[in-house]
């Protein structure tokens, strides 16, 4: 893990700080930013976007694919956790505090916004840092980059059925057009960059030249998305100032989820008798969440200044060290699996 993946909760909570102070220093600033805005889609911030996910994008290889059948319990393991527990499971949770256990804190509007942003994270399964977490766990590299890529090919079909479904479940109006425009935009055309990127570095197949270029572009990565940050919290300084509170609140829930998804999948990778090298990535790619797609969608969605944004900004401000404090208890318990 590099100096800037490492302590990447410290810089997200310095830009979360800067984010507020020029919000409210110099709101005209971030008021000019919003107005760059087509078709609900805001040009600045998909530019960083992109910046995050095309580097992602990028280590995703089809070839792996066809290696699926090997192994089958442990992709059986992702997918389930994925795409029929996940989703669902968070937007249970979103639904239960926000409409019940914080209804006297947080307006019935704000509170639809906030279990909207939750589900983005829910049906976004990491693409990512899920090879830094299958690497603090030794895990198995190529067998963590099938499940990864396998997972991103059925995000592309199954990411605005699952989120429009969802959405509507918890009474939130779907505008399907902006849903999908959101798929193509950041998940679908960012894949296909990575694709043909990935086709003409590593003609030879050794990925030393691929290497080097992802190497180049991780810490531009990481610039995409503290500005990201930086913006997010500037566009919602009043907010956050006026209701401090907020983020605690989409806090409380999102780590119960975490915590929760992660005991569900270690408990079944155990009963399916897994290695630990397959179990671990497993269970940390159910776990984790593709945050970068879930920030984009929001603000295509909802707008730069809605709940929907701040609740998926707060799951990157959480993810990181709920994420080490996983990895951790996973290298303990790794006699488990012997």
């Amino acid at each position: 893990m590099g100096f800037f993946e490492r302590y990447l909760s410290v810089w997200v909570g310095l830009c979360i700080a800067a984010g507020v102070a020029l919000g409210i220093a110099v709101p005209q600033f971030f008021a000019v930013i919003a107005s760059y805005e087509y078709a609900h889609v805001n040009l600045i911030i998909a530019v960083l976007i992109w910046l995050m996910i095309y580097p992602m994008m990028i280590q995703v290889d089809f070839g792996a694919i066809k290696d699926v059948g090997k192994k089958p319990k442990g992709l059986f393991l992702t997918l389930i956790i994925n795409w029929l527990i996940k989703p669902f499971s968070m937007a249970i949770l979103g639904w239960l505090f926000f409409k019940f256990v914080f209804a006297d804190f947080v307006d019935p509007q704000t509170a639809n916004e906030y279990i909207a942003g939750m589900i983005l994270l829910g049906v976004a399964p990491c693409t990512a840092m899920v090879f830094i977490w299958s690497q603090l766990t030794k895990g198995d590299a190529n067998y963590t980059l099938v499940q990864v890529s396998v997972n991103d090919v059925i995000m592309i079909f199954a990411f605005a059925p699952i989120t429009a479904f969802l959405l509507g479940v918890s009474d939130i109006q779907v505008p399907w057009e902006t849903l999908l425009l959101s798929v193509v935009l950041y998940v679908l055309l960012p894949l296909i960059a990575g694709a043909i990127t990935r086709k003409t570095l590593d003609k030879k197949n050794d990925h030393t030249q691929l290497n080097q270029f992802i190497n180049r572009l991780k810490p531009w990565s990481i610039v995409g998305l503290l500005a990201t940050v930086t913006l997010l919290f500037g566009f919602q300084a009043e907010t956050i100032l006026a209701k401090p509170q907020a983020i605690v609140l989409i806090a409380i829930p999102l780590l119960i989820q975490t915590y929760g998804i992660f005991a569900i999948a270690y408990l079944i990778a155990k009963k399916l008798k897994l290695p630990h090298n397959i179990a671990a990535p497993a269970c940390m790619i159910g776990t984790s969440n593709f945050f970068e797609l879930a920030v984009a969608v929001a603000i295509s969605l909802f707008g730069l200044h809605s709940g929907a944004a701040l609740a998926t900004v707060v799951g990157v401000l959480v993810e990181v060290p709920v994420m080490l404090s996983l990895v951790y208890f996973a290298n303990k318990t790794r006699h488990w699996f012997n």
